[in-house]
């Protein structure tokens, strides 16, 4: 820990967050990207497709039975 902060001490460029920089040189988490969140966003989503796309399966599955 003392040696990241003397890293933070000694930049020549001040990060935005402290925190954030203590973070990424401890590998506690990477930081944020915008194209990361994206990325999660759109997990999300096909995830969400996936589970309707799967009730109607089921849903077309019970009306072929029936015939």
């Amino acid at each position: 820990l003392f040696a990241v902060l003397v890293t933070l001490y000694e930049e020549p460029e001040k990060p935005d967050s402290a925190l954030d920089f203590l973070k990424h040189h401890l590998g506690v988490s990477a930081p944020e990207n915008p194209e990361i969140e994206a990325l999660r966003l759109e997990v999300a989503e096909t995830k969400e497709k996936y589970e309707a796309v799967l009730e109607e399966n089921i849903k077309l599955k019970a009306k072929v039975k029936v015939y």
